[in-house]
Parts: structure tokens; C-alpha cells; sequence
């Protein structure tokens, strides 16, 4: 097999320009030998969080509004859409992921979930709690906290996911260790020192920041590493996000089925986040959904991935020239999850690519319109709708999907991953950024 750079889509690639990838794996039928997961993973995976909330309650009083759930609204952009995308037909909204409580991202659902579980495994192993149904506020007692403080929990991260297991680690008493990749912005390292949890810098990027810690937890057996490219149980805390994505839009009245589709546009760095919610969504929705994710044009790590022959060994976007030189920090990685192209492999409609102007451009756009705050990452996907519905490669998917009749009907989903914790200075000159014209 040829080099990467030297197929049509390496070229294409190469250039930094946007580009819309079609999956033609897409409902394949042929079986996932990575993963058994199902809907009733998920569905477990729910009620983990669910028997945790009085326990997340107690830690983070911003979810006793919510009973300890850790979930966004589903929002209407009747302003967004009727001023920047007004040939669109059906309906567009935001999943609020951007103001996830506790962690102020998508990862928030993941990251959280991972902990926990750990924290119950070592809590049931050690007799702090005896069962499924006893009481989870045990894991405040003092042999609780005295147990955890024995072990370490570590992750590596550009940002977000960082500050998702951090937070939460440090909160039940574990020694916390954020490794962070040269992407990840100094205001997020110092959220984390602020709250005990040890920040290592590295100096190079996202695949070597994993490399460095996950080899320095493998060597303290004290240590528990979540890993993003591998992890089972952060993909179903993902996952879980479609059944309350379910539930909001039965509460809004919107249908999901094959009169009414669902398209959703999710930003997309290693994988394991938009992964787990599009393998979620695809267990609930099956085919009435169709999900897109979102890079940067400098680091399509998932869709390079994607196109792969062997697709759990990725190549990397070096291979096609490309730097990862992207504002969007959560997305800022250059070699994609292997474990999760494998896992939805046939599940995922598409990828497309964006340019820093244009996230930029997006996240004011939605400032002004909706008087939403988000960061760049999270406005990758707004270019979606344009991709799919404006060009010909959109309305080939649409013609190949049999969903030209009933796009009047259908809803258009823009999926924000973080922002709510950004410093008013940072959100500033993202929003003069955003309002600039585009240089030539």
C-alpha cells in the first residue's frame, strides 16, 4: 500500500482546505470484533450516574438543581438559523454540552463516569460499600477517603478531559495527575492546580502527552490511567448522552424516525467522545440519525483514521504534510483512536474539515445571534448543515440515504463541547477574532 499522501485524499488533505468525507462503510453489515458493547451497556452506564447523584450532589452543589445529573439543555437557534442559515429547511438546535456543569465540556459525562466507576470498584473491593444498592455517600466517609488517597488517578489531555477526571478525582480524594500536551491552554492547567490536582507540561503534542503518562502510571501500581483511545468506560459515559438526548426531545415534541431525521454535527479530536455519543445515538435512533464530525483542517486525526484499511493502526496527519496548528485545543491531535474508528467503523456518516477563521467566525456568529459563550473547538461543527445541505457532495448523501423528501422535517443538531469555564479576558479576544474580517 502507497503512501497516504500520495492517494487523492492525502492530496486533498495536504492543502489545508476544507474538505466533506464520506463514509462508504456507513450501515455496512458486518460485525465489530472490538467491542460488544450495547444499549444496555449504556443503559448501565446511566444508572452508575444515576445512583452516584447524591454523591456528585454533595460534592458539587451546582447539580442540586439538577439531582445530581450531570446534563445540558436542549436548545432552540431559531435566531442563529434565520440569520446565518436561511436556505435550510426543518429545524436547528444546540446541544448545550458547552455548559455542562462541573467540567464545562462534553467531557464532563465520560470523564466523570470513568471515576466512578473506579471509585466503586475499589469501594465494593474494600468493603466501604456492600452492593449495588447501598448507600454511595459512604465514598465521603473516612475509610473512603483514606483508601482513595492510596491510589492515583492519571490521565493525559489537551484540556478538557483533563479537567473533567481531575476535578472529579481530586473531589473523592485520589492522588489526581493531569499530563498535559503542549496544546492545552494555561488557564485550564491552572483550574487544576486550584483544586489540588498535579499538572505535568509536556512539550510536545497530544500522542506523546498519552505515551509519557500513561507509561509513568503502568509503572506505580497504585495508579489507574483513563485512557481516551482505549476506554470502554468513558466511550459508554459518552454513549450515555443519547438517552437523555432521547428524553428532551420526546419532553420538545420532536420526532425521530424516517419522516423526520435526525442530523448531528459533533466536534471531533482523538475520537472517544464523539465516538461514544455517535455510537449512542445510533443505538437509539439507528438509522433516523446521521452523524457528522467536525476537525480542524491542520488535524483530521479521525477521518484519516476512518478511510484506513487497518483501522486500528491509524496513520498519523503528519503523513500528509499537516502540523496541528489549531486554535481549537480539544481537537488539536494528530493521530486518532484506532479502538474507536474500529467501533464505529459503520456507524458514522461523515467527516468534515474547518479552518481556525472559520471557528472563530462560528462562535461569534452564535454569541451575537443566541447569546451563547463557547470556545473555539465547540464551533467546529456549525459548518455542517452548509456541507450537507449546500453542496454536492451533501445532496449525493442525502440522494444515496433516500432523505430528500423528508428534509422539511427533519432536525439539524449543533453539538458544543465547552466554553463554560473560559476567563472573560480569553472569551474576549475570541469574540475580536471572531468579528474581524478574514484576512486574504
Amino acid at each position: 500500500m502507497g503512501k497516504l499522501i500520495d492517494t487523492p485524499l492525502g492530496k486533498a488533505l495536504s492543502t489545508g482546505k476544507p474538505i466533506l468525507w464520506l463514509n462508504p462503510e456507513l450501515h455496512a453489515k458486518k460485525a465489530c470484533h472490538n467491542t460488544e458493547l450495547t444499549l444496555s451497556d449504556i443503559h448501565q452506564a446511566d444508572q452508575r450516574l444515576r445512583r452516584c447523584a447524591a454523591l456528585l450532589q454533595q460534592l458539587f452543589p451546582e447539580l442540586i438543581s439538577s439531582n445530581g445529573l450531570i446534563e445540558s439543555a436542549l436548545l432552540s437557534a431559531t435566531n442563529l438559523q434565520q440569520q446565518h442559515y436561511p436556505e435550510l429547511s426543518g429545524k436547528l438546535m444546540i446541544k448545550g454540552d458547552h455548559a455542562l456543569p462541573v467540567a464545562g465540556s462534553v467531557k464532563a459525562r465520560g470523564g466523570i463516569h470513568e471515576v466512578l466507576c473506579h471509585a466503586e470498584q475499589l469501594a465494593l473491593e474494600h468493603g466501604i460499600i456492600s452492593g449495588y444498592d447501598d448507600n454511595y455517600l459512604k465514598l465521603l466517609s473516612a475509610d473512603a477517603q483514606a483508601l482513595f488517597s492510596r491510589h492515583e488517578i492519571a490521565v493525559s489531555s489537551t484540556g478538557n478531559l483533563g479537567l473533567s477526571i481531575g476535578i472529579i478525582s481530586a473531589a473523592l480524594g485520589f492522588r489526581s495527575v493531569v499530563h498535559m500536551s503542549v496544546e492545552a491552554k494555561q488557564w485550564k492547567k491552572q483550574r487544576l492546580r486550584d483544586r489540588g490536582v498535579t499538572v505535568i507540561e509536556h512539550s510536545d503534542d497530544y500522542s506523546a502527552a498519552v505515551a509519557a503518562g500513561r507509561a509513568a502510571s503502568n509503572a506505580d501500581p497504585d495508579s489507574y490511567f483513563v485512557d481516551d483511545e482505549n476506554s470502554p468506560r468513558l466511550f459508554l459515559g459518552y454513549a450515555v448522552a443519547a438517552l437523555r438526548l432521547q428524553q428532551q426531545l420526546i419532553e420538545q415534541q420532536i420526532p425521530v424516525d424516517a419522516e423526520h431525521p435526525l442530523f448531528v454535527y459533533i466536534p471531533c479530536g482523538v475520537g472517544g467522545a464523539p465516538g461514544g455519543i455517535n455510537f449512542g445515538l445510533k443505538q437509539v435512533f439507528g438509522p433516523h440519525v446521521h452523524c457528522f464530525f467536525a476537525e480542524p483542517v491542520e488535524a483530521p486525526c479521525v477521518l484519516i483514521g476512518m478511510q484506513a484499511i487497518d483501522k486500528e493502526h491509524p496513520d498519523s496527519v503528519y503523513q500528509v504534510g499537516l502540523r496541528v496548528d489549531t486554535e481549537a485545543d480539544g481537537l488539536a491531535v494528530s493521530m486518532a483512536s484506532g479502538w474507536v474508528c474500529s467501533v464505529i467503523d459503520n456507524m458514522l456518516s461523515g467527516i468534515f474539515t474547518v479552518t481556525d477563521d472559520e471557528l472563530f467566525k462560528n462562535l461569534f456568529r452564535l454569541s451575537q445571534s443566541e447569546g451563547i459563550e463557547i470556545e473555539p473547538s465547540a464551533a467546529a461543527g456549525f459548518s455542517g448543515p452548509t456541507w450537507l445541505t449546500g453542496t454536492e457532495q451533501g445532496q449525493n448523501y442525502l440522494q444515496q440515504q433516500r432523505l430528500n423528501h423528508a428534509m422539511h422535517n427533519a432536525t439539524h443538531l449543533l453539538w458544543t463541547t465547552g466554553g463554560l469555564f473560559v476567563p472573560a479576558e480569553e472569551m474576549q479576544k475570541f469574540q475580536q477574532r471572531g468579528n474581524q474580517r478574514p484576512t486574504r
